[in-house]
């Protein structure tokens, strides 16, 4: 198994066992997620541990908000990040048929910038807010960040470039040689309409 792979399997696992239309709280897995100190902030909200995003704010993250700042205070200055941004509940929990969804990619990201709450790097793939289909309950948001190689070339295929769903995490990973994340942080949030 690859350093994503046993955290997706045992994510996707444990959220298959709980109901989709009354999940207000976290999981003890979903929760045990969120490692290392990673903060994402968003103008009204602020992460700093794994959440269920309040149904007073779903509205805002999916259609008003920009890409969050990115805030890690254990950023080694002189080294670079690589940050990636997923949906691993694409098309639903029970349907995961697209996963991992592909919401945002940075790289080159100076450890001084991290320190300082902001995202400065060469972005492979835009920021893509969380639009969860209507009526396909929950699905999580996840952040991992990782420490980028001196020699690492990070890039995505034609392929990943034209399609963000079913994006093989693992082989990305490896491709590019990156290691298991420093951080990880998660939020849930469901389509605000519903």
């Amino acid at each position: 198994m690859g350093p994503w792979t046993h955290v997706l399997a045992l994510s996707l696992a444990v959220c298959l066992c709980h109901s989709e239309s009354t999940q207000d709280k976290l999981s003890t897995l979903d929760a045990s997620f969120c490692k290392g100190g990673l903060e994402v902030i968003y103008p009204e909200l602020d992460i700093s541990e794994c959440l269920v995003i309040p149904k007073h704010l779903r509205e805002k993250i999916s259609t008003s908000w920009k890409a969050p700042g990115i805030y890690f205070s254990a950023a080694n200055k002189k080294k670079l990040y690589v940050l990636v941004m997923v949906d691993p509940d694409a098309k639903s929990r029970a349907n995961p048929e697209l996963a991992c969804w592909q919401h945002w990619l940075v790289a080159d990201i100076q450890g001084t910038s991290l320190r300082k709450g902001e995202i400065k790097g060469t972005t492979h793939a835009d920021y893509r807010p969380p639009t969860p289909p209507s009526k396909s309950g929950f699905h999580r948001y996840q952040f991992m960040l990782f420490e980028q190689p001196a020699d690492a070339q990070v890039t995505l295929t034609e392929e990943e470039k034209s399609y963000r769903g079913k994006w093989d995490v693992d082989a990305f990973l490896k491709r590019v040689g990156l290691g298991a994340p420093v951080a990880t942080l998660q939020y849930l949030t469901q389509n605000y309409r519903d």
